[in-house]
């Protein structure tokens, strides 16, 4: 009989995996254990069910520290493509304001101050920062990682690094995003392994009174 019971739920388990609904990357929702006889039907798979759970708890746990780690590397890149992505455009918008000046045929001092290089530092390290002369520039270059560094003239390097930071920002939203989604499955996971802990420990107190009263009932026949 109790084998008989325990297919349907086994059944039930299984169309629940096989629907897998998820977040929209792809993150499993945990399992909700409202009744907690459709994932045990006896003692004996109190246990292996324990097991399960904390498997899938353990999942959402190293899924949790990889995006806090990603998280923090995106908080800490995105300053810097913003401070870069202002530095383009300043680059820019003098180069524009240049040629303006030039087809007018402007020749006055603060005309004169414009073509002058721009006297600025950069840093070569987190202590150390050098002086430069930057003139009127047609490119600039970007470092991509991993000791590359390219040219690109200053309209791309513009479009290249706002498509960078718009794609830091989304990643960062999304890793907010699951985040919460992830601990909020952990949350229901470890639910769902009290309540079959509670399960167990129900079940564990009526087969102690059924034991005593077999035993009673037995006793009272004997005598």
């Amino acid at each position: 009989m109790a084998s008989t019971d325990k297919a349907p739920a086994a059944g039930s388990c299984r169309s629940a995996k096989d629907a897998a609904p998820s977040n929209p990357r792809g993150i499993p929702y945990a399992p909700f254990v409202d009744k907690v006889e459709d994932y045990v039907a006896t003692r004996q798979d109190v246990e292996p069910t324990l097991r399960s759970f904390q498997e899938m708890i353990s999942k959402y746990q190293f899924m949790e520290m990889n995006l806090q780690r990603r998280m923090a590397g995106l908080k800490d890149k995105i300053p810097d493509i913003q401070k870069t992505l202002d530095t383009v455009k300043f680059l820019r918008l003098r180069k524009v304001r240049l040629l303006f000046q030039q087809g007018a045929r402007r020749a006055d001092s603060r005309s004169q101050d414009e073509i002058d290089p721009i006297e600025t530092t950069f840093e070569l390290n987190e202590t150390l920062y050098a002086r430069a002369n930057v003139p009127p520039t047609d490119e600039v270059y970007i470092w991509l990682g991993a000791n590359v560094m390219l040219s690109y003239p200053i309209d791309e390097a513009e479009t290249l690094l706002s498509s960078k930071l718009a794609t830091a920002k989304t990643s960062l939203s999304n890793c907010e995003e699951d985040l919460d989604f992830l601990r909020e499955q952990i949350t229901t996971m470890e639910v769902a392994t009290a309540r079959v802990y509670n399960w167990e420990v129900v079940q564990k107190r009526k087969d102690k009174t059924n034991e005593e009263e077999e035993k009673k009932t037995s006793e009272g026949v004997a005598q």
